[in-house]
């Protein structure tokens, strides 16, 4: 599987106003990734070392055994984890093949040090992501 697309790229909403050059680089940074049907993407309260961005196939996120949201092509999940390296706050099952492309916090973080204008769309990513899970409880 090739690289992700800049389209694929961009449809995250941090890095929406980014421009071509920082989508190439980024996009060399990602690693191509397929999870069968039922298979666990990511499990609550593991160490988070990745971000995930869906290219197709469909997955549910479930906190505390329950579901609560459904992705698809375009979400990403994980956004958290290249930040702080903190246990995932929620668990991310295939439902079907899902392909995708991760990036791991290691790749990441220099490439948001060298590119500043990316911190204010991470930051409001977060805070959307903290008040759909404060409206859940």
């Amino acid at each position: 599987m090739p690289a992700p697309s800049r389209e694929l790229i961009r449809g995250v909403p941090f890095f929406a106003e980014t421009d071509e050059t920082f989508l190439d680089r980024l996009a060399e940074e990602f690693n191509p990734r397929t999870y069968a049907a039922g298979e666990l993407m990511a499990e609550e309260g593991e160490r988070g070392r990745t971000f995930f961005v869906i290219e197709s196939g469909e997955a549910a996120v479930l906190v505390d055994g329950n579901e609560v949201r459904r992705l698809g092509p375009g979400d990403s999940f994980g956004e958290m984890a290249l930040i702080d390296k903190s246990a995932r706050s929620a668990t991310v099952r295939a439902e079907t093949e899902v392909r995708g492309y991760q990036l791991p916090v290691f790749s990441f973080r220099p490439i948001v040090e060298s590119h500043p204008e990316m911190t204010w769309a991470l930051l409001e990513a977060l805070a959307r992501r903290v008040r759909e899970a404060e409206s859940r409880t």
